[in-house]
């Protein structure tokens, strides 16, 4: 780690599995924190989900990149008892079992924070800890449906659309890793000791639909599909060139709006009434994307983004991982980086999300095998309890 970490002397114990959870605790693991990632015996599903090379999962190896991985078979009493142990030096657990199994176990946040006052237990679920749905079974996709997202997402004229990749999870795992550091700078503050984080996915996903909610209530209008369209403005979607790629398009603030009509040939557009507003150029889009396409049409991809820059008018190329990895500003900022890892030599992976200019974070390794770190922590555990005793 960088010499100055800011979650450095924290320890987050994580028993949650698969993506929401995995992505909070790697987020604190990435500046500083140390997180013990508990698995039971057959594994994380996530070690079995999307692809793999030798046998090596590569979600895993993302999602659980700098954590120290150890093996607790939480059926069996003796390695209940351990997690206990585990939980009661940590500052923090993260969990997404269904809501009761933890306090089946014996493991809820009541006998948790019983051994450790101070400690947070964040509690990542579908649906929330209460409710007539608190108990049922659900991932990420499930909250993609019920919020809205899926329904205001795809073509007007096709099916409600889901995102391609778990929107949702990683949504959450933001918001369960700001609900974790909130309440561990709350227990700080002297504003209450430890207390439980009640995220819910549905509710994660909610949040990030901006104002739909409040316009239906004074409104009454729902949200349309528009494909790559908008409902606020225009011309916004996606255009095909000359050479086969696409390009992204955005005119959302009125003097880009304005600038790229004239680049497009067509300023007598500007001084339509109708132009002067987002919604109003929004209820012209099939005219304006007319005007657009076709312009973008007739020019390759690499022309079409010099001449928008060179009018500054926003534009961007739309990318496949291979163009990522090849882009020159992604390449400066070090958006990926090389890892060492024990089973496949290295892997390239994407950087911290964020940087901090006194306090970075890093990525150090991979995601570990399975139970690599078992005998290290609970030695370590050990060894502190029987130090406390003595002492």
């Amino acid at each position: 780690m960088p010499a100055k970490s800011p979650l450095s002397g924290l320890t987050v114990i994580d028993v949650s599995t698969m993506f929401a959870g995995a992505y909070a605790t790697r987020l604190l693991a990435d500046f500083g924190a140390e997180v013990v990632k508990v698995e039971q015996p057959s594994g994380d599903p996530l070690r079995r989900y999307g692809p793999a090379v030798a046998a090596v999962p590569l979600n895993w190896k993302v999602l659980n990149r700098n954590k120290l991985g150890v093996v607790l078979d939480l059926h069996e009493p003796d390695d209940r008892r351990r997690l206990r142990e585990l939980a009661a030096g940590a500052d923090a657990l993260v969990e997404s079992f269904r809501p009761g199994t933890l306090e089946r176990w014996g493991l809820g946040p009541d006998e948790l924070r019983a051994d450790n006052p101070g400690l947070v237990v964040t509690r990542i679920s579908a649906f929330g800890q209460q409710g007539p749905y608190a108990r049922r079974p659900g991932f990420g996709t499930l909250a993609e449906a019920m919020s809205g997202l899926a329904a205001m997402s795809g073509e007007p004229d096709g099916a409600p659309l889901l995102p391609a990749f778990p929107l949702g999870d990683a949504a959450t795992g933001l918001h369960a890793a700001l609900a974790t550091l909130m309440a561990l700078l709350a227990r700080e503050r002297g504003l209450a000791a430890g207390q439980v984080a009640d995220v819910a996915i549905t509710e994660a996903v909610i949040s990030m639909l901006g104002a739909q909610i409040s316009v239906y209530d004074k409104t009454g209008k729902k949200p349309a599909r528009l494909g790559n369209r908008s409902e606020n403005n225009a011309p916004r979607n996606v255009y095909r060139c000359r050479d086969g790629r696409w390009v992204a398009v955005s005119a959302s603030a009125q003097p880009v709006a304005e600038r790229l009509l004239r680049l497009v040939g067509r300023p007598d557009l500007v001084g339509e009434p109708w132009f002067a507003t987002g919604a109003g150029r929004a209820g012209q889009r099939d005219l304006l994307d007319a005007v657009v396409g076709e312009w973008v049409a007739r020019r390759d991809s690499a022309t079409v983004i010099e001449e928008f820059e060179r009018a500054e008018a926003a534009v961007a190329p739309v990318y496949e991982v291979d163009d990522v990895l090849a882009d020159p500003h992604f390449a400066e900022r070090q958006v990926t980086v090389v890892v060492p890892d024990g089973e496949l030599g290295s892997l390239r992976m994407q950087n911290v999300p964020f940087r901090l200019s006194a306090t970075p974070g890093a990525v150090r390794r991979a995601g570990p095998r399975l139970g690599e770190h078992t005998e290290e922590v609970l030695r370590k555990v050990a060894d502190e309890a029987a130090a406390a005793e003595r002492g």
